[in-house]
């Protein structure tokens, strides 16, 4: 591998005028900085990242740990996070904290040991005191989806409450009287925030939301077919299953079709965080839809902010109701099917072709 020496010997310049050129100093002549560059592209030449950062004290890379990169949501924010942080000039590692708490602090300590420049996390709740010692190391910080009570960063997220205030006026207006959550884990904002608002809005129509209609989940399908499983055994089940992600409600859907009952004929299901392949499932599935990929953005755009000495404020998005056909709404009318449309009493008359004839041009 070609060395900043190589680089100067080809260019004819001294070690310390590649140097300046790499670095963008105004200093270097045009003609020098022309036979440098000529000369990295020739011989292959990176410069070695590491032992810059150790000069700059900057190394452009960033730390983005997730609750769960198997969750389609995640999966999508962090390549937003990626595609962002490219266009900004920086790189991205990624960890991956499988909504435990432990491996949460195992890969900001390991980012952090990497000398990142500035980390994004999404937390798996609020009590992690490592957590709390990166935000008074002044380390860059910035929260997405997720926050913690009391830490003075930015967050980055989105603000379901209209959206499932919107969902209940939703499902009230089909006639929907019983209505059952799945909810996520209480140590997590997220959790607790979606069942607070669904019963918020359940109050606002006059409705209650006992404690068998509770069912505690964590964000996983098992736990999902496992709430969904109990509220079907119950003596007056629920009309309706709202799980607060999309793997608890894809966990839901499993339940119920093991039971061999229909959604919606049976029971009707919608959940928080739209997936694309909801709208593929039979029936399509009623969904609260976050703006994911302008959250990740967001985000990296406010920690380059911090990285740069600037002060970002905290970003709230608004999610949105997107109605498909899993609560009993009707289908829509499209053209119709072979099977609808009329016979014909007579087969149509062949079409004649026609007359050919010639034509001579001057």
């Amino acid at each position: 591998m070609p060395s900043i020496k190589d680089v100067a010997a080809e260019a004819g310049v001294s070690v310390a005028t590649v140097s300046r050129v790499l670095n963008d100093h105004p200093s270097v002549s045009a003609e020098a900085r022309t036979r440098v560059l000529a000369a990295v592209e020739a011989l292959g030449y990176r410069p070695n990242v590491v032992a810059r950062s150790l000069r700059t004290d900057q190394t452009r890379t960033l730390g983005l740990v997730i609750s769960d990169v198997l969750n389609p949501y995640f999966t999508h924010l962090a390549r937003s996070v990626e595609e962002e942080s490219r266009e900004l000039g920086y790189s991205v590692i990624i960890g991956n904290a499988d909504e435990r708490r432990e491996l949460q602090d195992h890969h900001v300590r390991t980012l952090l040991d990497r000398r990142i420049d500035g980390l994004l996390v999404s937390p798996t709740d609020g009590g992690s005191p490592l957590m709390l010692d990166v935000v008074r190391s002044g380390t860059p910080m910035v929260l997405v989806d997720r926050w913690i009570a009391g830490v003075d960063v930015p967050v980055v997220r989105s603000d379901g409450r209209a959206a499932v205030h919107d969902l209940v006026a939703h499902l009230h207006g089909l006639g929907h009287r019983r209505l059952a959550i799945i909810a996520g884990p209480v140590a997590t904002t997220t959790g607790r925030e979606r069942v607070e608002a669904f019963r918020q809005a359940l109050g606002a129509y006059g409705l209650a939301l006992p404690d068998a209609y509770i069912g505690q989940g964590d964000f996983q399908a098992e736990s999902g077919r496992r709430v969904t499983e109990r509220f079907l055994n119950l003596a007056e089940p629920p009309e309706v299953v709202f799980a607060a992600d999309n793997l608890m409600a894809l966990g839901a859907l499993d339940a119920v079709r093991a039971r061999g009952l229909r959604v919606p004929d049976d029971i009707a299901l919608a959940a928080f965080d739209d997936i694309p392949w909801f709208v593929h499932t039979d029936p399509p599935i009623t969904a609260i839809a976050q703006p994911t990929g302008e959250l990740g953005r967001a985000a990296v755009r406010a920690l380059v902010d911090r990285i740069e000495g600037r002060r970002p404020e905290s970003v709230t998005l608004p999610a949105r109701l997107v109605a498909r056909r899993s609560c009993g709404e009707l289908a829509p009318q499209g053209p119709p099917t072979l099977r609808e449309l009329p016979a014909l009493s007579e087969p149509p008359a062949p079409i004649e072709p026609p007359p050919v004839t010639n034509r001579s041009h001057s």
